[in-house]
């Protein structure tokens, strides 16, 4: 049993590593391609009898990289993937 599951957890990191490699192959080979994404902002202050405070900041325009995976620079607002940011444009930042 524990040879079956050892198998399985090898072939699921050898699919994941071909799936990363893979990915950042055809991303460099697009030439790097990104996008802007619309996101709106939030602060989340905690309160009183652990309540949250939270306040509308504004939007900005984000840059995303059109991959499956986040790719370098590591930034918040550059490194996300487009498919991931589109469906999160709501961000927030807890103090």
């Amino acid at each position: 049993m524990m040879r079956y599951l050892r198998i399985a957890a090898i072939g699921l990191l050898i699919v994941a590593a071909v799936l990363y490699v893979g990915d950042w192959l055809i991303y460099k080979l697009r030439g790097s391609p990104r996008d802007t994404v619309t996101v709106s902002l939030f602060v989340s202050a905690s309160l009183k009898n652990e309540k949250q405070e939270i306040d509308y900041i504004g939007q900005e325009q984000w840059t995303c990289t059109r991959s499956l995976f986040p790719f370098p620079p590591y930034q918040q607002n550059q490194s996300s993937p487009c498919w991931y940011l589109r469906t999160h444009t709501n961000q927030t930042t807890a103090y």
